[in-house]
């Protein structure tokens, strides 16, 4: 019984960690290195994550330099950023690649707002599913109802729980998004 609410904790544990990491690829007008993570870069010819190529650093509030570890690979990596298309153009000044974050305007603010949102009900989804596997897993126990009926009201209270997690997730990253 103890081992169905651990796994079931895990898995929503890792939904909530999912969360994190898509909220943070929403950008929210300022430079975030965290928006440059999907990116995959075709060096000799194998596709290679920009963390591996570079570093990556913020000189300034809105800015994200990007300093190749071989310096010929600096026309790919540029080229990888266009293939992206994350909104962001490149300025290449032969070393480093210079990436400049524009001020959001208030419509794309409200499009990021439900992109944030539209993550944040996908992790409820996925916890409720979570909690639906739970619930089965409890039914196919041959223990007494009473139990049945314990173990399913301390699987809902994780969920309570998670749900509270995500709904406060959400906020923080909309009150990210729409402040200037």
């Amino acid at each position: 019984m103890e081992e169905i609410l651990q796994e079931t904790e895990l898995k929503m544990e890792a939904t909530i960690e999912n969360l994190e990491k898509r909220l943070l690829n929403i950008r929210a007008g300022r430079a975030n290195p965290a928006i440059l993570d999907g990116i995959m870069v075709s060096y000799y010819g194998v596709d290679t994550p920009l963390k591996q190529l570079a570093t990556i650093s913020i000189p300034e509030a809105r800015q994200l330099c990007i300093k190749p570890f071989d310096k010929s690979s600096i026309g790919l990596i540029e080229k990888g950023i266009f293939e992206a298309n994350i909104g962001l153009t490149p300025n290449n000044n032969g070393e480093t690649i210079i990436l400049n974050i524009p001020a959001l305007t208030e419509e794309t603010r409200k499009d990021y707002v439900k992109q944030a949102k539209n993550v944040a009900e996908e992790a409820k989804i996925a916890l409720r599913n979570i909690r639906q596997i739970a619930n089965n897993d409890i039914k196919k126990l041959e223990i007494p109802e009473d139990d049945m009926k314990l173990l399913q009201d301390q699987v809902q209270e994780l969920i309570n729980k998670y749900n509270k997690v995500v709904e406060n997730h959400s906020k923080e990253k909309e009150q990210e998004l729409m402040s200037i």
